[in-house]
């Protein structure tokens, strides 16, 4: 009655935006304790349903290692409010553990069932996850919530996303179908690439004079997808979210999953697909294999102009002996037959430099134009209303990766960078709903 009792003298008008900023703020920390306590007494009553422990049974059944029920303990859960609540369930312990210098921990598996991780309820393990994932940094999503008045550790912040991160990605790989969408009829762009973060790595010797491991940042290479729709134009078309997704696993990893994601948006409908990317070889080399096991034999391979003019200018910046007119006159004119699909003509050019002390130099410039002579049609690119560039691979880079994994002083455990792929994938792309359902089956939008 308390809280009736604060709401019924509040102010009923307000003369300044502040003023009724300030009530706004005074009501939702005077309801914000009812909204938790009854969140707790519905939180204690499922634990106590059939459905619950029935699930329960089943979890304590099919655990890895045996399980013995302890008793009823009290447990502190907090809620999406920021209230600490009191919660009493079932614990249940390792088999063998007693008698031992060393108690391994059990769980309580009740609040497992019902997505209580860390303590924390589904509703703020979601607000914590999502803020882990948009923030630039653990420490951001921990202040932002403090201000909330919710407290948790950077610790628990970053243990919450890694495990949501671990679930949705168990269940990518699983047996059960996710519905991503539907290309068909549609134009679709699949391109790749790489970036780069540092992998904090042990390193031997003393630990520092404060007790800590010495350790090394070591540069890893994550691999990249973009698939997106394009209209008649080549933009983006809104009808369809695009689907970006990384991995730190390798090369054969991430084209596993592209491989799972085409199958998903059933690419074998779709009207035309165009593979873009650069001359990588990790990608071309790994595109056949893709192409053969979903039947794309219609598939346009082609590469990224602007990496390719790149390579031209590579080739005339060798040419000591040439003015900086000569050499742009000459990069201006390989370009224009590109452009006309004279791609035979530009490897024919960078053949006639193979000469003199240089020759060696130029010619792995030639060799990366003759092997990709076939991927060079940029004409019928443009005349089927399809992109010569890749420019979507490079912004999900900047996006995902540069803006929160990269940067002065950051380094990464390999799994918690491989969990923060994933979610700021996800998030970056605007399906951050597909990844719940993804890490919770039963989740229910409509409940929400």
């Amino acid at each position: 009655m308390r809280f009736l009792d604060h709401l019924a003298h509040l102010p009923v008008a307000a003369g300044t935006p502040g003023e009724l900023e300030a009530y706004e703020r005074q009501v939702i920390r005077i309801t914000e304790p009812l909204a938790g306590l009854i969140t707790g007494e519905i939180l204690q009553a499922s634990l106590a349903s059939e459905t619950v422990e029935h699930e329960v049974e089943t979890l304590v059944k099919a655990s890895a290692k045996p399980l013995k029920k302890e008793g009823m303990q009290g447990v502190t859960g907090r809620t999406a409010s920021g209230v600490a609540v009191q919660i009493t369930t079932v614990y249940y312990r390792r088999r063998g553990q007693r008698g031992t210098h060393r108690r391994l921990p059990g769980r309580y598996a009740g609040l497992v069932v019902l997505g209580v991780f860390e303590h924390c309820t589904p509703a703020l393990a979601a607000r914590v996850r999502l803020l882990a994932a948009a923030l630039s940094s653990f420490e951001e999503a921990h202040n932002l919530l403090r201000e909330e008045g919710i407290v948790l550790n950077v610790k628990t912040v970053r243990a919450i996303a890694d495990a949501f991160a671990q679930r949705a990605r168990a269940i990518e790989w699983g047996a059960q179908p996710l519905e991503v969408g539907d290309v068909a009829g549609c134009q679709v762009v699949i391109s790749c690439d790489g970036g780069r973060l540092r992998i904090r790595t042990k390193k031997r010797g003393p630990r520092t004079k404060k007790g800590r491991c010495r350790y090394r940042g070591v540069w890893r290479e994550p691999k990249r997808f973009v698939i997106s729709v394009v209209g008649p134009d080549g933009r983006q078309q809104r009808t369809f979210t695009p689907l970006i997704d990384a991995t730190l696993a390798g090369p054969d990893a991430m084209f596993d999953l592209l491989e799972q994601a085409l199958k998903r948006v059933h690419i074998e409908t779709a009207k035309r697909v165009l593979f873009v990317a650069d001359g990588a070889r990790w990608i071309w080399t790994r595109v056949q294999r893709l192409r053969l096991r979903l039947g794309l034999r219609g598939m346009v391979e082609l590469l990224d102009f602007f990496p390719v003019v790149e390579h031209l200018n590579a080739v005339a910046e060798l040419k000591k002996s040439w003015s900086s007119t000569q050499q742009r006159r000459w990069v201006k004119q390989q370009r224009q037959r590109l452009r006309h699909g004279q791609a035979q003509g530009v490897v024919e050019a960078v053949d006639q430099l193979c000469r003199g002390p240089l020759s060696k130099a130029v010619r792995t410039q030639r060799d990366y134009f003759a092997r990709n002579a076939e991927r060079l049609d940029y004409p019928a690119a443009k005349e089927a209303g399809l992109p010569i560039g890749s420019g979507a691979v490079e912004s999900a880079i900047r996006r995902v990766i540069n803006l929160r994994l990269k940067g002065a002083s950051i380094y990464w455990l390999k799994p918690n960078a491989e969990a923060m792929l994933m979610l700021r994938s996800y998030f970056k792309a605007g399906r951050w709903n597909l990844l719940k359902n993804m890490a919770n089956p039963s989740f229910m939008p409509a409940a929400t």
